[in-house]
């Protein structure tokens, strides 16, 4: 048996030399070995290619303000592994999250190893039926159809949207990859989706058709548009509020948010909950969800966001021109090399007055050098400065009091970089 939290992470953090392993027999052989703890709670399952984060902490935020034990299962961590499990909102303990590890490790069988995230599932799904979760609100991983989380069984399900990302391993065409998030559809569970594109609804209508239940989409059910004091109105189905506030910055935010509220309606309308509208406005406006456009620092102005994506790069330039006032853009970006990093650039550097190329803590990171050069068409001012510390502090002094700078590239960068601002690696 692993003794301590740190050599227990140690043993977790190796199940990665397996890679990613798509399939559902371990996971349910594991789950069916403790039990089949996800079948103690109900649940909510979100899927896409950007948002489904911010979109699940806004149910699990809506869901907590009715009275209901929460669990939220998120990935991947930006600091702390622990960020992964939430129960309420408050990230679990590491002595809490390594009683439950404890109970799962005996079980493992060691001649066929299983991957970090099929373990790290399971970790989720035993904590939530031991805190006696009335909902989980449970993130897809990547993909959905052979994701270790589709073993459940959800009340509603959630493709906040499909674009191009992970193709070595989704396919390369945007409907192999849409097949591969309506994985997750099963029969009769309702779906509620923000992708517009012809060949993904398509492709959605023909899985609930197949599976026999309902799509809701995102601008033809419900809707969403923003008012001019930061608040926005949302019209669904059935319920409608004109004032809502979410402290998430961008305008992507508000349709993450009517992807929530639709699926909280449906869930109203099956009956598993009845929406108290003062909670709902409560819970949207105490949502927490760190490094999209988050506010590190003022004068200059630090602004932390994940986008790690084109259309997460999309999403973040609508933003940077829409909900922020400054004379001059500063970028700091740490990409994976893995990533379409001419598609992020082509949708950024065009806006900003300087780049700065720094080198993440990652294999899979992108070397500074590369960057520099496939940025020579789209910006005539950038540095290579390999260590983040040091490109960040090249950034202020270029900054001047009345500039923006953001930090951005991927996850596992931002993760780093909440580290040099001071997040502990620890639960305080």
């Amino acid at each position: 048996m692993l003794s301590s939290y740190r050599e227990s992470i140690r043993y977790l953090y190796g199940l990665q030399k397996y890679g990613i392993k798509f399939g559902l027999n371990c996971t349910e052989n594991l789950l069916a070995r403790l039990g089949n703890p996800h079948r103690a709670f109900r649940s909510v399952h979100v899927a896409g290619t950007n948002g489904k984060g911010s979109t699940a902490a806004m149910l699990s935020s809506v869901l907590k303000e009715h009275g209901l034990q929460v669990g939220l299962y998120t990935s991947p961590h930006l600091v702390r592994f622990t960020e992964r499990f939430r129960m309420n909102d408050t990230e679990v303990s590491p002595e809490r999250i390594m009683r439950v590890f404890g109970k799962i490790y005996p079980l493992l069988d060691q001649r066929v190893p299983p991957t970090f995230f099929e373990v790290v599932t399971a970790m989720a799904f035993a904590y939530f039926a031991e805190e006696n979760a009335d909902w989980a609100v449970i993130e897809v991983g990547m993909g959905g159809r052979l994701d270790a989380t589709n073993v459940i069984k959800p009340r509603v399900s959630v493709v906040t949207n499909i674009s191009f990302d992970h193709q070595e391993f989704l396919g390369s065409t945007l409907s192999s990859i849409a097949r591969e998030k309506a994985g997750i559809i099963k029969t009769g569970v309702p779906v509620v989706t923000g992708a517009r594109q012809p060949v993904v609804q398509g492709i959605l209508k023909a899985a609930c058709l197949k599976h026999k239940t309902s799509l809701f989409s995102l601008g033809r059910d419900f809707r969403v548009r923003r008012n001019g004091e930061g608040t926005f109105q949302y019209v669904g189905m059935r319920r409608r509020w004109s004032s809502l506030k979410v402290p998430l910055e961008g305008p992507h935010q508000t349709a993450n948010a009517a992807l929530a509220l639709a699926a909280l309606e449906i869930l109203e309308r099956q009956g598993d909950v009845r929406l108290d509208p003062a909670a709902v406005q409560r819970g949207l406006s105490r949502v927490l969800w760190p490094a999209r456009l988050e506010i590190l620092q003022d004068n200059p102005l630090v602004i932390l966001d994940g986008a790690h994506n084109p259309q997460g790069a999309e999403s973040l330039r609508d933003a940077l021109k829409n909900s922020f006032s400054y004379r001059h853009l500063h970028l700091v970006m740490g990409v994976m090399a893995d990533k379409d990093i001419r598609g992020i650039f082509r949708r950024l550097l065009p806006l900003a007055e300087t780049a700065v190329f720094t080198q993440p803590r990652y294999a899979r990171a992108a070397n500074p050098e590369e960057l520099r050069r496939l940025a020579r068409s789209y910006i005539r001012k950038h540095y290579v400065i390999p260590d983040p510390a040091s490109a960040i502090q090249q950034a202020k002094l270029l900054a001047g009091p009345e500039d923006l700078i953001c930090i951005t590239g991927s996850l596992y960068f931002a993760g780093e970089v909440k580290e040099l601002y001071g997040e502990p690696t620890l639960p305080e």
